[in-house]
């Protein structure tokens, strides 16, 4: 029979991990959509594109659990590529898109308040 205690523990992970991935789409979304958006798509097509990427995560993720099991050595530097490759797209393409036009204020106010968000969800949720 199953905890309670230890229960409520892999509950509030569960939880943690569902908004993190949650979080974690927006800039995967953007990455797709702005650079659209940039050589003219529609606003909706260009959102509708980044939307779609999303589709082939849960499918993505039955393989990953599987290849979790099979490369538990090697996950801590899978995840640190998977984390730098994040960076580099934020890196590369997010911020120097941000700051063209003329609402790059806004932009940089919205990597502030972003960061602030995910340093307070890291803390609380531990």
């Amino acid at each position: 029979m199953l905890d309670p205690a230890l229960a409520l523990s892999l509950a509030s992970g569960a939880v943690a991990l569902a908004i993190g991935i949650a979080l974690q789409n927006v800039p995967e979304g953007l990455a797709i959509a702005m650079p659209l958006r940039r050589e003219g798509f529609s606003p909706f097509r260009s959102f509708w594109y980044g939307q779609l990427s999303a589709i082939v995560e849960p499918i993505a993720a039955l393989v990953g659990a599987a290849a979790v099991i099979l490369v538990q050595p090697i996950l801590p530097y899978a995840l640190a590529f998977a984390a730098g490759a994040m960076l580099y797209v934020v890196v590369e393409e997010l911020i120097p898109e941000s700051q063209r036009g003329d609402h790059s204020d806004l932009a940089t106010t919205g990597a502030i308040l972003g960061f602030t968000v995910m340093m307070v969800l890291d803390t609380a949720l531990g």
